[in-house]
């Protein structure tokens, strides 16, 4: 944006700076001298009291000259800046504005404040207020009597519980949390198979409650969940009671204020509670899929409204999750899994890796059905404690994993149909071999907890293999 500005001095101050007060009585000396002085306030259109100040309330000339500081003097001629003062400095102020003596009495020299521009709620508000005008998505207007929340409610854009209304400014505000286009496709979202952009992501992440740094990890959220290994038209299908599980790790984890620690699988926290809920939004109101249409679960989870969580990594016994699944370090990512709800592990007397590794395996076996096998996946949830155990015996994850694995390989006569006295199970074709419980990469183990407690989790996956889903592991961009 441009301004006309009137030639001569121009003077751009606020009521909340101390410094700008103080100069106050210049300003004043100046215009008693019938110099040509326009001021501009930015946060009250009757300060400098007396000297009819404009009202730059709006911050358009402020923005428009790119004032950092206040107070800031400007020369100006024939409408254009040719010199500028910030602060106050008798030194300067006095050849400047061609007044000696100027400011008798004051302070030789007082730094100014930063300038309201600056202010990060001000200007993400201006720019939000810009770039909503140039927003694709369809607007519906409501009616005057109507009430936001309850209108989202009638129209099904809601998961049960009441969501923000996406409204322009709000969702140009919350693409400033990312580099990415809004026409940007994202994924094709299942069921109905819906090109998604950036923009649609960030108006359903506005509806969960995201704040602008949490988009980056929907977005990657939203592409690991649409891959054709995740699956997650089939995961929307089935009757089991998984959905989409988030987990975070990286830098970027820590920089948005995921909790990793205490009630981590719980409620509580905004990122981990919104990013989870995002994903399942814009999987409803994007891709269709919703409770009793393709969404067929006979009991469903507390989870599927929202199952995100951050890895605990500074103090993990192991690398994290995503470098075990071969991204660096220093990277930000998501893994995708498809997740029942976490059932819980107590072992409060083993004191040795080998004793715990075998209440780890006894319950593991009972994923989803102790006679079922290479079906279904897991993770692993291992809390500090627990973790402490395997740091102090030298026990690496591989090395827990291949423990896990040994104490896993179940024989097939325990599994197949009629086997203890139990219908369930695996064709007679397998009552001579020996099976492994998880199939190859189908247990994942992953740090997080509180520090007290002797207790780690297992979340249970839906069918794995080429019929069901695998978890998705996607580096978070910008």
């Amino acid at each position: 944006m441009t301004v006309s500005l009137p030639d001569g001095l121009v003077a751009v101050v606020k009521r909340d700076c101390p410094t700008c007060r103080l100069v106050a009585p210049v300003l004043a000396d100046l215009r008693s001298r019938s110099l040509p002085l326009t001021i501009y306030s930015q946060d009250d259109p009757t300060f400098p009291d007396g000297l009819e100040p404009v009202d730059d309330t709006a911050l358009d000339v402020s923005f428009a000259l790119d004032v950092d500081t206040v107070p800031t003097l400007l020369r100006v001629e024939d409408g254009h800046e040719t010199a500028r003062l910030v602060g106050w400095s008798r030194e300067q102020w006095a050849p400047f504005t061609g007044v000696a003596e100027l400011g008798a009495g004051l302070p030789p020299h007082r730094p100014g404040c930063g300038s309201r521009t600056h202010d990060p709620d001000l200007a993400a508000a201006r720019a939000a207020a810009a770039d909503g005008a140039r927003l694709a998505s369809r607007r519906v207007e409501l009616g005057p009597s109507e009430d936001d929340a309850e209108a989202m409610f009638e129209r099904g854009w809601t998961d049960g519980l009441p969501v923000v209304p996406p409204t322009p400014e709000r969702v140009a505000r919350l693409l400033a949390g990312t580099t990415r286009d809004p026409d940007e496709i994202v994924a094709v979202v299942p069921p109905d198979l819906v090109p998604c952009t950036v923009e649609k992501v960030a108006v359903n992440a506005v509806m969960a409650g995201c704040r602008p740094d949490y988009l980056p990890v929907v977005l990657a959220a939203v592409e690991a969940a649409c891959t054709d290994e995740f699956n997650i038209h089939g995961l929307l299908a089935t009757t089991w009671f998984s959905g989409p599980l988030v987990i975070v790790n990286g830098p970027l984890a820590r920089a948005i204020g995921m909790n990793d620690g205490i009630n981590a699988l719980g409620q509580g926290n905004r990122a981990n509670a919104t990013i989870g809920r995002a994903l399942q939004l814009v999987v409803r109101n994007v891709g269709g899929g919703r409770p009793g249409g393709v969404d067929r679960a006979t009991l469903g989870q507390p989870g599927k409204y929202t199952f995100c969580f951050a890895e605990r990594e500074h103090d993990s016994p192991w690398e994290p999750l995503h470098v075990t699944r071969g991204l660096p370090a220093s990277s930000s990512a998501v893994t995708l899994f498809a997740a029942e709800g976490p059932r819980g592990i107590i072992d409060q007397l083993s004191r040795d890796a080998e004793s715990l590794a075998n209440t780890f395996a006894a319950c593991l076996r009972a994923t989803t059905h102790p006679k079922l096998a290479l079906a279904f996946d897991a993770v692993l949830v291992v809390s500090p404690e627990h973790g402490r155990v395997f740091r102090e015996a030298g026990w690496s994850k591989a090395q827990l994993l291949e423990e896990l694995d040994a104490r896993l390989q179940l024989p097939g006569a325990e599994l197949v149909r009629g086997a203890g006295g139990i219908a369930e199970g695996l064709p007679d074709a397998v009552q001579d071999l020996t099976l492994p419980k998880f199939r190859d990469g189908g247990l994942l183990i992953v740090h997080a907890g509180g520090g007290a407690g002797l207790f780690s989790a297992i979340i249970g996956g839906w069918a794995s293999g080429a019929g069901g889903s695998a978890p998705v592991t996607k580096e978070i961009g910008s």
